[in-house]
């Protein structure tokens, strides 16, 4: 998907309905509506535009697991909050909330100390993590991570055990772990209860109450199960924080988790949240105090993790501009999406507008979008557009209409309105496209 080349279709459709569906029957009236819907604020609100740049990396190498490698370099949140988690080191694991943003590696900072944990207690029985998640969509999208994960690591693989047990009943379920699927068949947990518990919230309340699921934590003695983890923790406000908050000391009491106070030599549970919409320096007392009620247990003024951003000097590097934008006959109808029958015929032609030259290598290659984001590095426009958006999210027509005059536009201001407004759209999908090698042989985005 492309975001830009969405946002454009949908504002063009809802356009088109509005001017063919309610048109003036009077036809001195008839130019009222298309003059109301050529003004684009009268039309929608957005859409918004921002560029997130990527996190900063830890600042030391070498990996904090080397059992279970990650393969890539770290970002400094998540090395802090390997650091914070590793049931290992010496304070034994603290409670934490991971308040970063989207797509920086959240799951990965609390799934490899629990990996490692388990590793290191693989021949103890009984659960020793649960991972809570609010939609069942999340629960299975991680269940095929994780499996990916333990079945490619060798120290892993065969030695810990993770099952998904949620409300939905496959027709075939499975009863051993495989590549591309953990333990779903719930007489196959009931007997071997997995290292890694993947749920949600509601079908954690039942596993707690019914009788044919007590197999489950038969094998739990006090101080077996070590992290709880609530994924988007944003989303257990009100009166299902509530609930979440009487279901999680109703676990507690049930497993006899010992009691967590700050500075214990020898912590109980050590809980995790994580969101991508909480957070941040100057709410984290509030916050710590929500999760202190929320788990029951006290979380220390350094629970909350929050990501440190690159600079747009980190992002550009040592590049220089060499590519710019030359005035031509047709910008509108050349970066107009509904020009083109699919995605990959408009990169092309973005691409070939932006850079002069056609797009190298097999389509379906990572190469030519790794060598995207160094061409756009070296664009103006491109430059332009990441000072523009430095602050945050802004209107997709403010941001046009401020890069209007460093662009080849027509001198009529409507048309010139609609060919600034191409090329931005033009420009996101390029960026949207652009990768960048993530040190571990597959690829990231290079800006969201």
């Amino acid at each position: 998907m492309i975001p830009s080349a969405v946002a454009h279709e949908v504002t063009r459709a809802l356009h088109d309905f509005l001017a063919t569906g309610f048109g003036p029957a009077n036809p001195a009236l008839a130019s009222v509506l298309d003059d109301f819907l050529a003004e684009p604020e009268n039309l929608v609100k957005g859409p918004y535009l921002s560029l997130a740049l990527p996190p900063k990396l830890a600042p030391e190498g070498g990996e904090a697991f080397p059992e279970i490698p990650l393969g890539f370099a770290p970002y400094r949140h998540q090395r802090i909050a390997h650091r914070r988690l590793d049931s290992a080191a010496p304070h034994g694991g603290c409670s934490t909330v991971v308040a970063t943003g989207t797509g920086s590696g959240k799951t990965e900072c609390f799934l490899w100390p629990i990996l490692d944990h388990c590793r290191r207690h693989a021949g103890e029985e009984g659960v020793k993590a649960i991972l809570v998640y609010p939609m069942n969509a999340l629960a299975f999208d991680q269940a095929r991570r994780l499996a990916k994960i333990i079945h490619g690591t060798p120290a892993l693989r065969g030695k810990v055990s993770a099952g998904l047990y949620v409300g939905e009943r496959e027709k075939l379920p499975h009863t051993t772990m495989g590549p591309e699927h953990l333990v779903t068949d719930r007489e196959t947990l009931r007997e071997r209860p997995p290292d890694i518990l993947l749920t949600n919230y509601k079908m954690l309340d039942f596993l707690l109450i019914r009788p044919p699921d007590a197999g489950l934590w038969r094998r739990n003695e006090p101080g077996t199960l070590r992290y709880l983890v609530v994924d988007e923790l944003h989303t257990f406000d009100g009166p299902q924080g509530t609930d979440l908050a009487c279901l999680i000391r109703r676990l507690k009491d049930r497993l006899q988790v010992p009691r967590q106070t700050i500075g214990a030599e020898h912590p109980g549970l050590i809980c995790v949240g994580t969101s991508a919409t909480v957070g941040g320096e100057e709410n984290s007392a509030e916050l710590r105090k929500y999760v202190d009620d929320l788990f029951g247990q006290p979380f220390d003024t350094a629970a909350i993790v929050t990501e440190e951003r690159q600079s747009i000097d980190d992002v550009l590097g040592s590049a220089i501009i060499q590519r710019h934008l030359s005035p031509q006959a047709g910008l509108g109808e050349t970066t107009d999406p509904a020009n083109y029958p699919d995605a990959e015929r408009y990169l092309k032609a973005q691409h070939k507008l932006f850079f002069g030259t056609a797009i190298e290598g097999d389509w379906q290659a990572k190469g030519w979008r790794i060598a995207l984001a160094g061409k756009l590095r070296e664009h103006l426009m491109f430059v332009n557009l990441l000072r523009t958006v430095a602050d945050g999210p802004l209107p997709f027509v403010d941001v046009a209409a401020r890069m209007r005059a460093s662009l080849p536009l027509s001198i009529e201001p409507a048309q010139a309105r609609r060919e600034a407004n191409g090329l931005l759209n033009a420009l996101c999908a390029l960026i949207a496209a652009a990768r960048e090698d993530d040190g571990a042989g597959g690829v990231k985005p290079f800006l969201r």
